[in-house]
């Protein structure tokens, strides 16, 4: 990897002594390292003609972990000093206890670089950005006399990582962040609609400022609203639905993914615990973890605990092939780590979860999908959800949806709901097209507490038989 400027070995401790304190807090341990970390953020945000919010952010800190067994001992602190790393090295020895483990093979070294190490934040002034979003509230605007109000926002981070193992490996990585989000609202005849749009990725902050881009932007976020003004009441009973390409992968990260996370599987709560190499799911279903594509929002050069970041097969052909694993997980489980060891930062555990999940295309026409549809839905917009590990249920609302009769699409519906469970949906999987996307840049993957950047995608997708949720009856 390359070097970092954060270099804390430089600056605040010296490498051997640290080295060494990790070794002592890790002897007779089986797996633990120094995660050090030094992040920078930068937020602005305008709502109705003015700047609502203007922030900068910057935090520094290490996390050190002994693990033995099951059993993690982990300590963290702001202070990144040889005091400081003594005495988080005797709370994380308590987990070792009387030791007896054998280390963990060290990760292996890579070159992989994924992204950018400049700081997205130089790639305007303060004063631009804000030039930038006055802009974008005039343009919306004028696009449509029915705007009212228009709400955006441009963030912008730098992660900077260093990885000391207990062998004397050290990794580093910086990972930058951009996004950008616009929301209009729309009025006519007393009804108010809104619509959004936004994306981004791990790569500068400038593409997203191009008049192209955020005009775009505006544009599908207009067109959203104004197709909710139209909106009549969501049907409610069981149906198939017909879901979009791209972002509506989502329900399937939910839904599925979680699912396939290792510590799940190994504790036996996952729906799909005991079901390696079995039919999971209907026959041209396969499904991927992929860290490794450039500039994606999930990518990561290398994950939290330092293996490299991997593209795992996960379901193949319907059949369960492989689960996600951070290193404590694969160990126990007598696998190879998946390079899906991931933190919020350092002062948290690392644990497995998902990088960018996506389903492959298959061999459909999109559009010979939603006409052989006779009578459901078709959602191609996801706001929130939720789901339940233990059994699959999830829950999703739909931002832009519309009802299909006899293969055509008619109407827009509002309030739709999705209802149903992930092991039963992908067995119900009757057709796949051929047009895979990824989602825009836009997803955030909540666990245990924890919030990471993710990526989804799917191809247009025809599921029989979920419940959806709405006012008509």
């Amino acid at each position: 990897m390359t070097d970092a400027p954060f270099r804390p070995f430089d600056t605040y401790l010296d490498e051997q002594t640290a080295l060494s304190v990790l070794r002592q807090a890790t002897d007779g341990a089986d797996d633990g390292e120094l995660f050090l970390e030094r992040r920078r953020s930068e937020s602005i945000v305008l709502d109705d003609g003015r700047i609502k919010n203007a922030s900068y952010d910057a935090s520094e800190g290490f996390g050190l972990r002994a693990i033995r067994g099951e059993v993690a001992g982990y300590a963290h602190s702001t202070e990144i000093s040889e005091h400081a790393l003594r005495r988080a090295a005797q709370t994380a020895r308590i987990a070792v206890g009387d030791g007896g483990g054998i280390m963990s093979d060290s990760p292996k070294g890579t070159n992989i670089k994924l992204y950018t190490d400049a700081d997205p934040m130089s790639d305007a002034t303060f004063a631009g950005k804000i030039d930038i979003l006055k802009e974008l509230d005039a343009y919306a605007r004028a696009l449509d006399p029915r705007v009212i109000q228009v709400s955006a926002s441009i963030g912008a981070g730098l992660q900077e990582v260093e990885i000391l193992r207990p062998e004397g490996l050290r990794l580093t990585d910086i990972r930058p962040m951009a996004r950008l989000n616009v929301s209009v609202i729309v009025e006519q005849n007393g009804r108010r609609e809104q619509g959004s749009s936004g994306g981004g990725g791990r790569h500068g902050l400038a593409r997203l400022l191009e008049p192209a881009y955020w005009q775009a932007q505006l544009r599908e976020a207009l067109r959203i609203a104004l197709v909710n003004l139209d909106a009549v009441a969501a049907p409610a009973g069981m149906m198939d639905v017909v879901l979009g390409p791209g972002w509506p992968g989502i329900l399937l990260h939910e839904a599925i993914g979680h699912g396939l996370e290792g510590d799940f599987n190994r504790k036996k709560t996952s729906a799909f615990a005991g079901l390696m190499g079995q039919q999971i799911a209907a026959r041209g279903v396969t499904v991927l973890d992929d860290g490794t594509i450039p500039d994606r929002r999930g990518s990561i050069s290398v994950d939290d605990e330092g293996t490299p970041s991997a593209k795992n097969v996960l379901i193949e052909d319907g059949v369960l092939v492989g689960y996600m694993q951070d290193r404590q997980n694969a160990r126990l489980m007598g696998v190879a780590p998946t390079g899906n060891g991931r933190r919020q930062g350092y002062d948290h555990i690392p644990m497995p979860r998902m990088t960018n999940t996506y389903m492959l295309s298959g061999p459909d026409n999109p559009a010979d999908i939603v006409a052989s549809l006779k009578d459901g839905i078709y959602a191609v917009g996801f706001g929130g959800g939720q789901v339940d590990i233990t059994n699959g249920k999830f829950v999703f609302s739909c931002t832009e949806a519309y009802r299909v009769r006899n293969g055509l699409v008619g109407e827009a519906v509002k309030g739709a709901t999705l209802i149903g469970d992930g092991a039963t949906s992908l067995k119900h999987i009757r057709a796949i097209g051929n047009d895979l996307e990824l989602d825009p840049g836009i997803g955030n993957c909540g666990k245990n507490g924890q919030w990471v950047p993710v990526g989804v995608g799917q191809p247009t997708l025809l599921i029989g038989g979920l419940t959806v949720g709405g006012s008509q009856t």
